[in-house]
């Protein structure tokens, strides 16, 4: 039988429990950021920057509105997808904010018909 390679973590994964946490997740991970480089980019200490993250991340802490907006500039994702409690919304804020000006209006008087 062949040997198989997988990389196992030592450490559980913690599944988030907030919102902002799932969000927080999925949008570091989209933009392919390792928690310790988010954090040292919005100004965190290089040797806390990973844990506090993590605990973003996680929900054992609740990130104050300030860095989330930090984070969310250096994610490239607006405000309000972190704190977005439905995944249809969360897809179209997404959508919405990679849209033009004159598409968003297009769509707005499209939609008010």
């Amino acid at each position: 039988m062949p040997y198989e390679y997988r990389r196992v973590s030592l450490r559980p994964q913690k599944h988030p429990a907030s919102v902002f946490g799932l969000r927080l997740r999925q949008a570091r991970i989209q933009a392919d950021i390792p928690q310790d480089k988010l954090g040292v980019a919005i100004g965190l200490d290089e040797t806390t920057a990973s844990a506090r993250i993590s605990r973003y991340e996680t929900g054992t802490h609740a990130a104050p509105y300030d860095l989330a907006v930090k984070i969310a500039k250096v994610l490239n994702v607006p405000p309000t997808f972190l704190f977005c409690n439905d995944d249809d919304l969360a897809r179209l804020i997404l959508l919405w904010a990679q849209m033009s000006k004159a598409e968003q209006r297009r769509l707005m008087a499209e939609l008010s018909t």
